[in-house]
């Protein structure tokens, strides 16, 4: 069955039409498509093992009329637990079956098979729920979160970390200016995952396996592997996004809402040779972000290992993840944990009144947004230009610094990187 049969249609050429021309759509609002208060929510999950699974549990209160997964053996959990819902391999047939059944669907693949079956939802005016990153390159991730908004669909990015109290309380300590003005942002992720041995063989997929749906849109033809299939295609470029698209959306969604960010206008990056197929184990980012009517401009550095500034200052960051740097002091914090430096200088310090409310729950929240609520928090308006962000570095890191158009999706100066914002697709997922 053919990608393009289905989605080079009216709905997607207008999309990608407003996309190209720069078409500014407004933010997101209340969804159109609401649901009343009394009724489940129809949920289609499409990946459902390992992360997947655990969204599946997330969703559990609704009402599960559909599993998707290519790998038998990853998906028994959930097939296991909820065996009275009905299961496809491939998400086209899903919905081509059972379209008028699904009011929402959920995204748990693999980052380089996020965009097909999110656009396939997003233009049947699915809801949807998307694991991050939103998808493995800056233009999908775009158009994704340019059709969400002109479709007028609620939507949250699995970047469930953004419900934690602590993650509150360093917002408004930032925004009720208890270091002062923050100039500058450290940001880490404190792991050497990455350059897996090269693969040197394939063999036969297990029956269980359906390999060819796995590959999905990538160009690379490439045979089975226990090195990529379950998990470790997280650090191979044609399917991942390393350690930066796996935790860089969780932990620059910190700075993110603490100071408004969204499009950065430079982007520069280094570390290790970069290897062509390979995602690093350290690499270091900066990205310069512009004023706007709350704050000046700021530098927001993120890395692959604990940044040099932290060392030197001798701070006690075990466990933390971000250094706010501002004109009256340091906020250091982690998910759940936060501390303010220097110490003494703070003795006395009174923590700004509560202001953000609790979450219901990470995914009540969507599930309000779709019964006509308030957008949830992490809706692709907030966590579409943090997973561009993320992608950005990485783009930085494999081609070079650039000057960041985030109108035209340009990197100014460097052809090299502008190879990386958009990737072709295989033959049969062309778009």
């Amino acid at each position: 069955m053919n990608m393009n049969s289905k989605l080079n249609r009216r709905d997607a050429i207008k999309a990608t039409a407003a996309l190209t021309a720069g078409l500014y759509l407004g933010t997101q609002t209340k969804s159109n498509f609401a649901l009343s208060a009394n009724e489940k929510i129809n949920i289609a999950c499409i990946g459902v093992g390992g992360r997947g699974f655990a969204n599946v549990n997330g969703c559990s209160s609704e009402n599960l009329v559909a599993f998707c997964d290519v790998d038998e053996n990853r998906a028994s959990q959930a097939y296991e637990k909820f065996p009275s819902v009905r299961r496809f391999t491939d998400f086209r047939k899903m919905f081509d079956e059972i379209e008028n059944e699904i009011d929402a669907v959920v995204v748990s693949t693999p980052d380089h098979t996020h965009f097909h079956p999110s656009m396939w939802a997003l233009l049947r005016d699915k809801h949807l729920y998307c694991e991050k990153p939103l998808a493995h390159n800056v233009w999908e991730t775009r158009t994704i979160t340019e059709t969400a908004r002109e479709r007028n669909l609620a939507t949250q990015l699995g970047a469930q970390r953004h419900a934690k109290l602590n993650m509150r309380r360093v917002v408004e300590e930032i925004q009720a200016g208890a270091i002062g003005v923050v100039l500058e942002v450290y940001s880490w992720i404190d792991s050497s995952r990455g350059m897996p041995d090269p693969i040197t063989s394939t063999k036969q997929a297990p029956d269980t396996l359906d390999w060819n749906l796995w590959l999905g849109p990538t160009t690379t033809e490439r045979g089975y592997t226990d090195q990529l299939c379950p998990y470790k295609w997280r650090f191979w470029w044609d399917y991942g996004t390393g350690e930066t698209g796996n935790f860089g959306c969780h932990i620059l969604d910190i700075p993110f809402w603490a100071l408004d960010l969204k499009y950065p206008t430079q982007v520069e990056a280094s570390g290790p040779e970069v290897d062509s197929e390979r995602t690093p184990k350290s690499m270091t980012t900066k990205f310069q972000f512009p004023a706007n009517e709350k704050r000046p401009a700021l530098t927001l550095h993120w890395s692959q290992g604990k940044p040099e500034f932290a060392e030197k200052k001798k701070y006690d960051v075990k466990g933390l993840n971000t250094i706010f740097v501002g004109t009256k002091g340091v906020l250091a914090c982690g998910f759940d944990e936060r501390k303010l430096f220097p110490a003494d200088q703070f003795e006395n310090y009174e923590k700004p009144e509560k202001t953000i409310p609790d979450s219901p729950g990470f995914y009540h929240e969507w599930f309000n947004a779709i019964r006509g609520g308030e957008p949830a928090s992490c809706n692709f308006d907030y966590s579409g230009p943090l997973s561009e962000t993320v992608m950005l570095g990485n783009v930085a890191y494999r081609s070079g610094g650039f000057a960041w158009d985030a109108k035209s999706l340009k990197t100014i100066g460097n052809d090299q990187a502008q190879k990386l914002i958009r990737e072709p697709f295989r033959k049969g997922w062309e778009i």
